[in-house]
């Protein structure tokens, strides 16, 4: 039962969650800036990243089980205090000796498995405490906070590595995971409906019913493919934004820092008109109209001349604008049409789907943007991405998300 205060409810878990956001991106950039001010090798700062994607990708599914099984409350409040714990392990380290890469690795990987648990369980928890009706519109709230996030961490990020102590940029973010675990704490949540067959020996069964749950409804079955499928596509090219500033255009680290902080705004300004709009009618017309526009933009962006760099930072603003309205709307869908009660395993599901399909996106990116050029990598990726648009079109069971 939906509780009449549940904006002071929404709002004061997503306070906590935006301060520990914002403090988690700018340890996580000073890692990244560690890293490779201490090895200066691309291959640390790729395992790195792939450390970030593998406990969501492997064990997502698993994880969701044990969501759905377990008080979400606490395991939201758990996993913050796993990621403030790994964190207060590190700077112990830090304190005695110079920070070894497999620690930092070791760190990054517990951090990811609290993530990978945090953020199912945030997705399942906010349906139990908001309407159906504004779960578009809070989704859009949500999409607010990670610009901003993006568009803070780096600049923070760099600063405060320059000027503080590492320990010092640790401490800050294990501060902001307890200030995320205290806002939960206050808040009353409604307890999920135990299902008779979530009972021990059943591990694996319960596992299954997450691709079973999508499965029954053809539109967001759909739509799991789909967003595999955009995410195979688009991820990689957030990875070659510098590369195509610098290398294509001839700029420097500032036009590469201007084109990801004009994404980043053009992010929040899509998220606030998704906040206050809700999108279209027919929610299906705002996911298409995502794609498409991004699409376009790449195509765009792809057949530039290497002077064109203005339009570029405008076909970035663009790609920004639109990336809620897929987000958001996909996430709110989700949360309205499953149960609650199976809500970890499917986003579980789908953040496992997603993970996989972003490093093997940029595997074979890395192969065939060096070969054909990354400015022809654009404008194919553009065309894959209006071709993934036109696919949506065509299926009767996307169009008809919303009946």
């Amino acid at each position: 039962m939906i509780q009449q205060n549940w904006k002071r409810n929404f709002f004061t878990i997503w306070t906590g969650q935006a301060v520990s956001l914002i403090t988690s991106a700018v340890l996580q950039m000073a890692i990244i800036w560690h890293l490779t001010e201490t090895t200066g090798s691309a291959m640390v700062l790729s395992m790195a990243t792939m450390v970030g994607f593998l406990p969501q990708a492997v064990l997502g599914t698993m994880i969701g089980v044990l969501v759905d099984r377990w008080n979400r409350k606490m395991v939201m409040i758990g996993a913050d205090l796993m990621v403030a714990a790994a964190g207060a392990a590190l700077a112990m380290v830090a304190l005695f000796i110079e920070l070894p890469v497999w620690v930092v690795m070791i760190v990054l990987f517990v951090r990811s498995i609290g993530t990978a648990f945090h953020t199912p369980a945030l997705s399942a928890v906010t349906p139990l405490l908001v309407p159906e009706d504004q779960l578009t519109k809070c989704a859009g709230y949500s999409q607010s906070v990670q610009s901003v996030s993006y568009i803070l961490s780096p600049a923070i990020g760099a600063f405060l590595y320059a000027t503080w102590e590492l320990n010092a940029i640790i401490a800050m973010d294990v501060l902001g995971a307890v200030i995320a675990s205290i806002t939960v704490a206050m808040i009353a949540i409604p307890k999920q409906v135990r299902l008779v067959e979530d009972v021990k020996g059943k591990f694996f069964e319960e596992a299954k019913e997450g691709f079973r749950i999508f499965r029954e409804s053809k539109g967001l079955f759909s739509l799991l493919w789909i967003g595999a499928l955009y995410m195979f596509v688009f991820m990689p090219i957030n990875a070659l934004f510098p590369l195509m500033s610098m290398s294509y255009f001839g700029g420097t680290a500032t036009h590469a820092s201007i084109v990801e902080i004009v994404f980043a705004a053009g992010m929040l300004i899509g998220s606030l008109l998704l906040s206050v709009w809700g999108g279209f009618k027919n929610r299906a017309m705002s996911i298409i109209f995502s794609i498409s526009l991004i699409g376009i933009a790449l195509f765009i962006s792809g057949l530039l001349p290497i002077h064109g760099f203005l339009i570029f930072v405008l076909c970035s603003a663009l790609m920004g604008f639109s990336s809620p309205f897929y987000n958001g709307v996909q996430m709110a869908l989700i949360q309205e049409k499953i149960q609650p009660e199976y809500l970890g395993r499917v986003f579980g599901l789908l953040g496992s789907m997603m993970s996989f399909a972003m490093p093997i996106g940029l595997i074979v990116s890395g192969i065939f943007a060096d070969r054909i050029g990354i400015h022809t990598w654009f404008m194919l990726s553009g065309v894959c991405i209006i071709g993934i648009a036109v696919l949506c079109v065509l299926l009767p069971s996307i169009r008809n998300l919303d009946k």
